[in-house]
């Protein structure tokens, strides 16, 4: 390894110590900007998200659960056997029981 001949001088150091905290000072300035970027797209995105829904939602909050079986509906009620690799389905029908 090669020698210079001197250590770094006073002036050396606080050249490099000045250099050293302005680039971290831009890193930390530049993560910020980064960071604040991402979120008000993370927001843009949510708001985007939740304008395109909002039929899907108000379709859902007015459909009640009893709407979701028709009252005419006609509930099949059996029992099914396998026989020689045939599915045979023996059915009986009736009204829905509420």
């Amino acid at each position: 390894m090669v020698q210079t001949g001197s250590e770094p001088g006073l002036l050396q150091k606080l050249l490099a110590l000045l250099v050293g905290a302005t680039l971290l000072i831009l890193g930390f300035m530049f993560s910020v900007v980064v960071l604040a970027v991402v979120a008000v797209l993370g927001v843009i995105g949510f708001g985007y998200f939740w304008w395109k829904t909002r039929a899907l939602r108000k379709a859902m909050r007015e459909r009640s659960p009893a709407a979701v079986f028709d009252e005419e509906a006609v509930i099949i009620d059996g029992e099914a056997r396998v026989v020689e690799g045939e599915l045979l389905i023996e059915s009986k029908e009736a009204p829905i029981q509420r």
